[in-house]
């Protein structure tokens, strides 16, 4: 369970580093960081500054479904040692490329790097149908 464990931890702390990644673009191209109204801030972005809470949104929405899969898996008893592991930290690798390539408006990599990070969900599923 370490390796599971570790992973939803990396997959919690993904769109808060995304959150942080957007700083020097709110100051940049807004003047500075709104603590307010930071949504609405956010919607005043361009660029890579918009692809940035982009990324950060898709995180969290990924995150949902990772820690769900995980839930199925766990519940059902499927060996942690096993192909659950590998999965989870092929999504932590998927999930932090998706990011990046966000980010860099790499839009075939970034629906890659989303695909195999559903997929691995997918595959977890699959594991806790197959106890």
């Amino acid at each position: 369970m370490t390796v599971q464990l570790a992973c939803l931890l990396v997959g919690i702390f993904l769109p808060l580093t995304w959150a942080g990644v957007s700083v020097p673009y709110r100051s940049k191209q807004l003047g500075s960081v709104d603590l307010v109204s930071p949504r609405e801030q956010s919607t005043k972005l361009t660029d890579a500054g918009a692809r940035v809470v982009g990324a950060q949104s898709n995180a969290w929405e990924a995150l949902a479904i990772f820690t769900v899969a995980n839930f199925a898996a766990f519940s059902v008893g499927v060996d942690p040692a096993g192909n659950w592991a590998l999965a989870c930290m092929i999504w932590v690798a998927a999930r932090v490329a998706h990011g990046i390539f966000y980010i860099a408006g790499q839009a075939v990599l970034r629906v890659l790097s989303f695909v195999t990070a559903l997929g691995m969900c997918v595959w977890m599923f699959v594991m806790a149908f197959s106890v």
